[in-house]
């Protein structure tokens, strides 16, 4: 009998929390992003799921009781929890920890940031830092000469925001053993003095790795302490859902939250496309996983960047008549091909980085290629960032159903200066209403830590397209703004969508994960320009509120 009566007030305290996990939110405007874009004024959710969605008289009449949590909106407006589609989630969290050069505005500015942080960290590896010389009064590169005399001592490679070239110090460069002598690699460049021949201390992509390579990798807990950054980072602005550009190591620390519950944000990650072999040979394909971490997505390089002037376009740049930008060393090796045809064939999603005309050509012609040998299936193909594509070729992203999935605060950053790059090829960047009239599903992320892990700055960036210098009020090639209800989805479904995901989020309805955010003022109603002022009050995962504005 006591035996009997402690197994049913187990299972009685069992119920009771349960049913304490229950919570109502109420007394909002719910932009549910269903296929009728319903608004609704209240959610219930329970054990991370959406069970209702609907009035708040009708919530608050059959929920509303001592097993639910009862939370009043107070009017603000409920968006599905934001899906960021391109993310180097580990990295930012190093980079929120580590030295930051973005902020410099003048060559003083970025030698005085770093001289400080070099003289608390003396003898250590610095790496990060995400400087732009294009903000600077002289918009030339940098050289290991400017950080030489504070840094013999001490080894540096800081990257350029866009993570396509980056600085060395002679020191780092004596560690990597690159001189005069060094060639370029295939798809890089190690930037040399025209008079000298000596490397100045840029190098561009592939050519990269030469320092990478000999710089010690972060270990298991300081890729837990990058994570962990880069959840609180998430968590305050909106983000419950990345897609990832992911290494093996950043799977490990994911998997390590996971198992301790300490996750606040849901993965989709993008391996490396040389690693596919591994995937194919434990079976695994697209969407296997949990639903916090999924894998069976894979990333390639097929060109650089606009910035380093190493996007691969069909015609010399403007700036540099000398250059049409860098093919990857797996295009000009064959490897992606190959790779790409055989890991289609084994049901992994291709989602390749294509910045310039030429090389968004390239992938389409690498896709269409794939879809007449390997037998059909719903493959989803991703060409990442899309930035550069001709009207003539967005006929082929509709046609091959080809996920356009670009970055929109690179739009309003880039165009500051990509007039200087490419001339009027501009009026074909960032193409998205020309994507959307085409029928190209349009998905949107940051590029994070290229750019801030923001989505509704994002948002702000596709709507007005005003350039961060103020010199565009009426937005740059404004014939390419979307509507706000269009960014919406694009950073909630459609972001879904290009994870295969579309059935278990992205929307608020009965069902599906409960991930919402609750927002400053309603961006539906609001100046457009006034948007990037907009703060996240409420991030709820999993049905739990995980970030409050106080």
């Amino acid at each position: 009998m006591k035996k009997t009566l402690l197994t049913f007030t187990f299972i009685l305290l069992n119920i009771l929390i349960l049913q304490a996990q229950k919570t109502c939110f109420y007394n909002g405007k719910v932009y549910t992003v269903d296929a009728k874009n319903s608004v609704a004024e209240a959610v219930v959710v329970e054990n991370g799921k959406i069970l209702f969605v609907g009035s708040s008289p009708e919530a608050r009449a059959v929920w509303s009781d001592s097993h639910t949590k009862m939370v009043d909106l107070k009017g603000k407006l409920v968006l599905p929890g934001l899906i960021d589609n391109h993310t180097h989630f580990a990295d930012g969290g190093m980079y929120l920890l580590g030295v930051d050069l973005r902020g410099a505005k003048t060559i003083a500015e970025f030698k005085s940031i770093l001289k400080k942080y070099v003289d608390n960290h003396r003898g250590e590896w610095i790496t990060s830092g995400n400087w732009d010389h294009e903000s600077w009064e002289v918009k030339e590169l940098p050289t290991k000469e400017m950080i030489d005399e504070f840094s013999q001592d001490t080894p540096i490679f800081v990257d350029r925001f866009d993570g396509h070239m980056g600085l060395a110090n002679s020191k780092a460069l004596a560690l990597a053993g690159i001189t005069k002598d060094t060639p370029s690699p295939d798809g890089g460049e190690i930037v040399k003095d025209p008079k000298t021949g000596e490397p100045t201390g840029v190098l561009k992509d592939a050519a990269m790795p030469l320092i990478y390579k000999i710089i010690p990798a972060a270990n298991a807990a300081q890729k837990i302490k990058f994570v962990e950054r880069a959840l609180q980072e998430a968590r305050e602005n909106g983000i419950t859902s990345v897609h990832d550009i992911t290494f093996q190591p950043d799977l490990i620390a994911y998997q390590d939250l996971e198992k301790a519950g300490k996750l606040t944000c849901r993965f989709y990650t993008r391996l490396p496309i040389s690693t596919y072999q591994n995937l194919v040979n434990t079976g695994i394909q697209v969407g296997f996983g949990s639903d916090k971490i999924k894998l069976g997505s894979l990333k390639a390089y097929a060109d650089g960047s606009l910035g380093s002037s190493t996007a691969l376009m069909f015609k010399p740049y403007t700036q540099n008549p000398n250059t049409k930008g860098l093919a990857s060393d797996i295009i000009i090796n064959g490897s992606l091909t190959k790779w790409a045809v055989d890991a289609d064939k084994n049901h992994l999603q291709l989602s390749i980085h294509a910045i310039g005309d030429s090389a968004n050509y390239l992938m389409l012609k690498l896709f269409e290629k794939i879809t007449q040998e390997n037998p059909k299936w719903d493959r989803r193909f991703r060409i990442e960032h899309a930035q550069h594509v001709r009207f003539e070729d967005i006929q082929a992203f509709a046609k091959l159903g080809v996920i356009a999935s670009v970055q929109p605060y690179h739009c309003i950053d880039d165009g500051v200066w990509a007039a200087k790059r490419i001339g009027d090829r501009v009026n074909y960047t960032h193409p998205y209403k020309s994507f959307l009239e085409a029928g190209v599903k349009l998905c949107m992320g940051s590029d994070w830590s290229v750019a801030p892990l923001n989505a509704i700055l994002g948002i702000y960036a596709a709507v007005t397209r005003q350039t961060v210098d103020g010199a565009n009020p009426m937005g740059w090639i404004p014939k390419q703004k979307i509507s706000v209800q269009e960014a919406i989805k694009a950073y909630t479904i459609n972001n879904a969508y290009a994870a295969f995901e579309e059935n278990i989020k992205g929307s608020i309805e009965v069902g599906k994960l409960a991930d919402m955010v609750v927002l400053s003022e309603d961006i539906l109603i609001i100046q457009p320009e006034k948007i990037k002022n907009v703060q996240v009050l409420m991030t709820i995962f999993d049905g739990k509120i995980v970030f409050e504005r106080k």
